[in-house]
């Protein structure tokens, strides 16, 4: 008799996303994808970089692959994205017409949702908003575009599609050598506007977005509820604190970001844009650090202190359960809470009027912990490979990578295999989360009835 083993949700993420990158190196390896020779070392770097939606790239992705080499990188930064194991679990679904208990408990703990009622209303809901902003996002692309730049309709199209799952995902890959920093589209702010939309609405993460569909379909109702015979109602937290936490981070620090990019690199990078074209550019340069990844400028020529303060962006990232990457929004958000907490005095931590759960506070400061403790193995591990190379351009490379970014120093495709290895290892660290992979291989102690004595701890 064969014994069963229950393999926890971790472990079939992890083991999902691993899988997948596997299958994408092997396909990225075929003759028909590729314009020149590439070396294996090489095909992981760019399947681990798609699968993770980072977008850090070893070979021009416009002229070393050919369409069939670029649409794997597409369906694999798409895959990648939505997460693997949602696919896996909702073929499993509709195939079979239903889904055993262990399955649900795998993606409600992937999706963070408690009801098991609710976890493939979830996943289908999570698919269909996904297509649903792809879609308007590659139309807002092709319509932005004009006549095309000189394409073909079938280019325009391909184009079209592949920046918006690219931009969706928060994968940052392009069809363009230079990125969106190439001549041909830098000053179609239209094109960068539309862009920079669809990545941040993939980076806010689909319980928040479903959460504010849900607020506007109640607002729309309670408007028009006025003006019929049904009256109008009021529903108390239909938006609710997990969302309003993500939006209102999200929104202090784009406008921030922005302010703070505008001003620092008004007569520096900026100098080449004018009028609104300085001010949709800023934008962009603020929002894409938060784990997009396009370029619209040279990053490596930003200021010094722009480089530290994007550094900053990219370790923030965007908000959880979204396709981007980072320590997410809530996480910084709870920290700043709890140290201003401490500083009134307080022994708790509420907003809104709530109370946050002690286990919130907890997974945060772990996370922050161990997000720099990657980061910091990965720069000390690089810069043994590499001790010619500024301690900034590694330390640019490992917070992209780390946090799924895909922005870069130009000094990437430089680095020697065992800094690539690095480089892949924190790309997939940074997808599937250090505290995902200690859940997924440390053995959890059963909770006991008693509890120790408390002691204080001298900390300052």
């Amino acid at each position: 008799m064969v014994k069963k083993r229950f393999y926890n949700p971790a472990q079939l993420f992890i083991s999902s996303f691993l899988l997948l990158i596997a299958a994408g190196t092997c396909l990225l390896k075929l003759p028909l994808a590729l314009n020149q020779p590439l070396s294996w070392i090489d095909a992981l770097f760019t399947s681990t970089s798609a699968v993770c939606v980072t977008g850090l790239i070893v070979v021009d992705t416009a002229t070393h692959f050919t369409f069939w080499g670029q649409l794997i990188i597409m369906l694999l930064i798409q895959a990648g994205g939505i997460g693997i194991l949602s696919f896996a679990a909702l073929f499993t679904y509709f195939l079979k017409g239903g889904s055993t208990y262990e399955s649900q408990l795998t993606v409600g703990a992937y999706s963070n949702t408690e009801r098991m009622s609710e976890v493939f209303v979830l996943l289908r809901r999570m698919v269909w908003i996904t297509l649903g902003i792809e879609l308007v996002g590659a139309l807002g692309i092709f319509w932005s575009l004009g006549d095309g730049n000189g394409m073909s309709l079938g280019n325009r199209i391909f184009f079209s599609l592949f920046h918006s799952i690219s931009s969706f995902c928060n994968a940052g890959f392009s069809t363009l050598s230079n990125g969106l920093m190439e001549g041909t589209v830098v000053h179609n702010y239209s094109l960068q506007f539309v862009i920079s939309l669809t990545y941040i609405f993939g980076g806010l993460g689909f319980p928040i977005v479903v959460n504010v569909l849900q607020y506007i379909r109640h607002v729309y109702r309670r408007v028009v509820g006025k003006w019929t015979l049904r009256g109008s109602f009021h529903r108390p937290w239909v938006l609710n604190i997990n969302s309003k936490i993500n939006l209102v981070t999200a929104g202090i620090i784009t406008f921030f970001a922005t302010f703070v990019i505008y001003v620092n690199e008004y007569g520096h990078v900026l100098s080449a844009h004018q009028g609104i074209g300085k001010i949709v550019i800023a934008f962009s340069t603020a929002t894409t650090p938060r784990t997009a990844g396009f370029n619209s400028i040279d990053f490596g020529a930003l200021q010094f202190s722009t480089i530290i303060f994007v550094m900053l962006l990219m370790w923030i990232g965007a908000s959880p359960n979204s396709t981007g990457g980072g320590i997410k929004t809530s996480t910084i958000a709870l920290a700043v809470m709890n140290v201003l907490s401490l500083a009134k005095g307080k022994d708790r931590t509420e907003v809104f009027g709530r109370e946050i759960g002690s286990i919130s506070i907890k997974r945060a400061f772990a996370t922050m912990f161990l997000s720099l403790f990657t980061i910091g193995i990965a720069i000390f591990s690089i810069s043994f490979f590499e001790p010619d190379r500024p301690l900034l351009e590694i330390a640019f490379e490992c917070f992209s990578a780390y946090s799924t970014v895909g922005l870069s120093l130009g000094v990437t495709s430089g680095f020697v295999v065992g800094s690539k290895v690095v480089l892949i290892i924190v790309m997939f660290v940074g997808r599937v989360t250090m505290l995902s992979l200690l859940i997924a291989f440390i053995k959890k102690i059963k909770y006991t009835h008693y509890r120790y004595a408390q002691e204080e701890l001298t900390i300052y």
